[in-house]
């Protein structure tokens, strides 16, 4: 297992949220909506770069890359304005409330990538994986807090042996292999999760598990709503895997009205990887002794 990359993982600190009950479903009349936008200030930050050579099938992987041999995880979509995208926005003590529905999510093994990069999960709840990618991924998965990860699951993930053999820069099929299913067992007071490509570590996707339906993701504009919230008082918390921080707001949810509750996260600072692009002429696409051609016919990538 790439317990480095791990080690990276659990230094965001998160502090896990944990219920003493169990959500019970009611009728929800003259329920009221929350609803807001989140944005990150101080830039955009340095994004993490890894140098294709020291991973398998560099050239497929490389149609996403900086076509200088590195491939770099885009883990935080920011708009011009800074509104910030993918958000887990929820209400951490709602005892009781709308119907609970949860269809578990899919992840999709794409481009060398992990889509999406950010789900959420029920806890005791499905999670399907499917590789539509020509080459083998390994899937490694941890939940995480202070007290560091701990395994959830580690399985093959096999492509489809309809894959055409030998695939390049130019080849874009995309065959699913056999879905993975796993069961999501969180231990107490832990509420996030990590998968990661045991092949390719660049490959990454988050998730919160939730045990009520009142969540959401941020989109491209930042904007999260929840609807039919219950009147009262409640915990609203906002989690993104790059900040580093839970952040939470005391709120009120008044009869038939919509709260706007906005979130502003701080753009972490410094070094966050073991992973960055350096120019080291040691350290190139022909250290390995033979022309390696990697081209990103799919994706330039900038840093």
């Amino acid at each position: 297992m790439r317990l480095v990359g791990v080690a990276v993982f659990v230094t965001v600190m998160l502090v896990g949220i944990s219920t003493a009950w169990a959500y019970e479903e009611v009728p929800v009349t003259e329920g009221g909506t929350v609803a807001g936008t989140i944005r990150l200030v101080g830039g955009k930050p340095v994004p993490k770069g890894f140098n294709l050579i020291t991973f398998p099938d560099p050239v497929y992987c490389g149609r996403i890359s900086t076509g200088t041999g590195w491939r770099i995880l885009q883990d935080f979509h920011v708009s011009q304005d800074g509104s910030l995208k993918d958000v887990v926005v929820l209400l951490a003590d709602v005892t009781k409330g709308k119907p609970f529905t949860f269809a578990p999510p899919t992840i999709e093994a794409r481009d060398c990538r992990f889509l999406p990069f950010v789900s959420v999960v029920r806890n005791g709840s499905e999670v399907v994986v499917i590789n539509m990618d020509p080459v083998m991924h390994d899937i490694q998965a941890y939940e995480t807090s202070h007290l560091g990860p701990r395994v959830l699951f580690n399985t093959p993930l096999p492509m489809n042996p309809h894959h055409q053999r030998n695939v390049g820069a130019d080849s874009h099929e995309h065959l699913a292999g056999l879905p993975m299913k796993e069961t999501v067992h969180m231990t107490k007071g832990r509420r996030i999760f990590v998968m990661q490509c045991g092949f390719h570590a660049y490959m990454e996707s988050w998730g919160m598990s939730v045990d009520n339906p009142y969540y959401a993701l941020s989109g491209p504009d930042g904007s999260f709503s929840l609807s039919d919230v219950p009147p009262g008082d409640y915990t609203l918390v906002a989690w993104h895997p790059g900040v580093g921080v839970m952040m939470e707001k005391k709120i009120t949810v008044a009869p038939q009205q919509t709260l706007q509750a906005d979130f502003v996260f701080e753009s972490p600072r410094g070094r966050r990887s073991v992973h960055e692009i350096e120019d080291n002429p040691h350290f190139g696409l022909g250290s390995l002794g033979k022309a390696v051609h990697i081209r990103p016919s799919l994706e330039l990538q900038t840093p």
